[in-house]
């Protein structure tokens, strides 16, 4: 493996950890469309820093993206205030017409500079390694040494205000109630996540940032309740994404932001599918079971009902069961087969008897 190929997996495993950090606490909180609007807007923040600034690669360009993002939400929250939009329409509002400004000031002003809409949307992560800095006499990739400064600040808020994070995110009127400010707390993981944003999409674009924030954290939170493994499962999931596209987009000579968003996709489809609770394969099982088990309440219901009297042989036959309930003929035999094996009922040719297990249990769900 060439020294490149390792730095461009690099960049690409540093952005996908910083952004699946304050995706978590996006996506807990129901504002994952905010990092599709802060994405696009930080593009308005660097167009109006450059024409302060006139060097696109001034750091202070960053304050100038992340006061995009903090004036993104800010606005947002002013349209809310009105009561007269909902929050997605809001987002809808505001993000576009910032977008939009700062491409028609691209297109008009800045055709000549490395400054286009098609680096930000899409980015490319090829590039990474021919963009260096001299750091303590070692040449590193730019992005790099970025988005470890990045990664390292949102470990250190996370680490610090993770209590307050925590609280804010899961019940905002505690947390209010207990002098925490949540609304501070709030634009501050905004602030984050702008910031994040800028340092990434230069390498992989708005689109893939867009997918590492939210896709991670979902997968992840199908797989816990936790929010420290949530946060640590976000990480993996995103990093391997990351690794794993970038193996794909040679392999198919294909964008490799797209390869990258493409495994972040996939990899949360199988957590869709095969998380062990949330996922929708067993939450098909529980289904099952729970229709098995009502199925077999059922059953033992009707036994004990008719226990004791005349038509005692008739009602209690697995014939008439099928005909009573309308139960498919498979069906009742496995509903019988189920009760059987727990010790609730003895079959004898067709007619069912109920044991004393099986009396006292349908004694019990007679008196609910």
């Amino acid at each position: 493996m060439s020294q490149s190929q390792i730095e461009i997996q690099l960049v690409a495993a540093l952005v996908a950890a910083a952004c699946a950090i304050p995706g978590v606490f996006l996506v807990l909180r129901r504002v994952a469309l905010m990092s599709d609007a802060i994405s696009h807007t930080v593009l308005f923040g660097i167009v109006i820093g450059f024409i302060v600034l006139r060097d696109i690669q001034n750091p202070i360009l960053i304050v100038f993206a992340a006061g995009a993002g903090v004036l993104t939400v800010s606005l947002t929250e002013l349209l809310l205030k009105t009561r007269r939009v909902h929050e997605d329409a809001a987002i809808g509002l505001v993000f576009p017409a910032l977008f939009s400004i700062a491409v028609i000031i691209i297109t008009q002003n800045f055709g000549d500079i490395h400054l286009d809409v098609d680096a930000v949307l899409l980015g490319e992560l090829a590039f990474a390694p021919f963009n260096r800095v001299d750091i303590l006499g070692a040449s590193l990739p730019r992005g790099v040494v970025i988005m470890v400064i990045i990664l390292a600040i949102n470990l250190v808020l996370l680490a610090v205000f993770y209590k307050e994070l925590k609280l804010a995110t899961f019940d905002a009127g505690l947390a209010a109630a207990l002098g925490f400010a949540p609304a501070l707390i709030h634009y501050g993981l905004m602030t984050s996540v702008s910031v994040t944003v800028v340092g990434a999409f230069d390498h992989v674009g708005s689109i893939l940032v867009i997918a590492l924030m939210i896709a991670p954290p979902a997968a992840a939170y199908l797989l816990t309740d936790k929010l420290g493994r949530m946060l640590l499962y976000s990480v993996m999931i995103a990093v391997a994404a990351a690794i794993g596209g970038y193996w794909m987009a040679r392999a198919l000579n294909v964008n490799i932001s797209g390869a990258m968003a493409s495994i972040v996709g996939l990899l949360f489809l199988a957590a869709l599918l095969f998380a062990p609770e949330r996922g929708l394969i067993a939450k098909s099982i529980q289904r099952m079971r729970r229709g098995e088990r009502f199925a077999v309440e059922m059953l033992l219901v009707h036994l004990t009902r008719h226990e004791n009297t005349p038509d005692e042989a008739r009602e209690n036959s697995l014939p008439h069961l099928i005909e009573e309930l309308n139960w498919h003929p498979q069906a009742a035999r496995m509903t019988v087969i189920r009760a059987a094996s727990q010790g609730w009922i003895e079959q004898e040719t067709d007619r069912l008897n109920l044991t004393t297990k099986g009396r006292a249990r349908g004694l019990t769900l007679l008196a609910r």
